[in-house]
């Protein structure tokens, strides 16, 4: 029976590789916040809810506490031009 949950792991371990590889931008290369943005919206109503903001993110409380700060006009829907602010230096 010990094996089993070796012979799981060792077909697991190829996909999960796969997946980090996937998520490794390339150096010096910025993201497409279009694309992300349209990955992340699975509901394709041109908007992320809180929630859809929060999947696969590390550190929900964090992810929430940046969505706040996106959602500009506090209707708590984050738009491709709030999401566009990510990453972005307030202007003086």
């Amino acid at each position: 029976m010990k094996i089993l949950p070796t012979i799981i792991a060792a077909l697991l371990a190829p996909a999960a590789i796969a997946t980090a590889v996937d998520e490794v931008k390339p150096e010096g290369k910025k993201r497409d916040p279009e694309a992300m943005f349209k990955k992340m919206d699975t509901n394709a109503d041109n908007t992320l809810t809180l929630e859809e903001f929060q999947v696969g993110k590390k550190d929900p409380d964090k992810a929430a506490t940046n969505f706040g700060k996106r959602d500009k006009d506090g209707d708590g829907k984050v738009t491709l031009e709030e999401f566009k602010t990510m990453g972005k230096k307030k202007e003086s």
